[in-house]
């Protein structure tokens, strides 16, 4: 995830969720097309200013905060972290680490 369109589009997902909107919710409040707003939250295209502003206004969040995507982290520097955490850990970390995988996935597939 390297590109401006790209982190915009997931910071509006990543928004849209902590609200609790569907895309299509989110598409009748601002007055756009769902596969609209899908490409823009997949960094397939980019908003006109007045389409940022609806967003903003319907996400309840200022225009600056869609752009506050420094915590997104793409999925390769993850991944490279973890490992690095694991590899630096003790055996009684790793453990612990591990059932906390365990349990959150067996949560997950209970939902």
């Amino acid at each position: 995830m390297d590109t401006l369109q790209k982190k915009f589009g997931a910071r509006i997902k990543e928004i849209r969720k902590s609200k609790k909107l569907t895309q299509e919710n989110l598409a009748e409040i601002v007055g756009m097309d769902i596969p609209n707003l899908s490409n823009i939250e997949r960094g397939k295209k980019f908003v006109s200013a007045q389409t940022l502003s609806k967003i903003a206004k319907a996400l309840e969040v200022s225009e600056k905060d869609l752009f506050d995507f420094e915590h997104i982290i793409n999925k390769q520097t993850l991944v490279d972290n973890i490992i690095f955490l694991i590899k630096n850990s003790e055996l009684s970390e790793l453990e612990y680490i591990y059932k906390i995988i365990v349990n959150l996935k067996q949560f997950e597939s209970k939902m």
